[in-house]
C-alpha cells in the first residue's frame, strides 16, 4: 500500500509504528488476569506513542510539535517499564526483552533527533 505522503514518510513515525505493532503482540500473549491492567496499559501507551507523533507532525507551529513529540517520548518510556514488568513476571524472555528495549532505544533516538530538529527551526517562531 502506497503512503499518502507526509506523516507516513517520516522515519520516526515508521519506526514507532513498527514498535507499536510489537508491543501489541506482547499484549496479546499476557495471561488472562493481566488483560485489564498491564495489557490495557501497553495498548494505551503504544497508541499514545504513534498518536502523539502524528499530532505533533500535524501541528503548524514548531513549539506545539515539540510538545507532542515529548509526550510521545514519555509514552515510549512507559512501554519500556511495561517491558520490564513483562520480564520480571516471566511473560517474555530475556532475548525478547533485549530486542524490544533495543528497538525502543532506536525510536527514542529518532524522537530526540526530531525534537532537536524542531527546536533548531523554532527560533524566531
Amino acid at each position: 500500500m502506497k503512503s499518502w505522503g507526509g506523516l507516513e514518510d517520516l522515519e520516526v513515525y515508521r519506526q514507532a509504528r513498527e514498535f507499536r505493532k510489537e508491543m501489541y503482540r506482547v499484549a496479546r500473549i499476557l495471561p488472562e488476569f493481566e488483560r485489564y491492567n498491564t495489557c490495557s496499559q501497553i495498548r494505551d501507551a503504544a497508541r499514545s506513542l504513534t498518536n502523539n507523533i502524528a499530532e505533533g507532525y500535524g501541528r503548524y507551529y514548531y513549539k506545539e510539535s515539540i510538545k507532542f513529540f515529548r509526550i510521545a517520548r514519555g509514552s515510549l518510556e512507559e512501554l519500556v517499564d511495561d517491558l520490564n514488568i513483562c520480564l520480571d513476571e516471566s511473560y517474555i524472555d530475556e532475548e525478547k526483552h533485549a530486542y524490544l528495549t533495543s528497538q525502543a532505544l532506536h525510536v527514542r533516538r529518532l524522537i530526540d533527533g526530531y525534537i532537536k530538529y524542531l527546536m533548531k527551526n523554532s527560533i524566531g517562531e
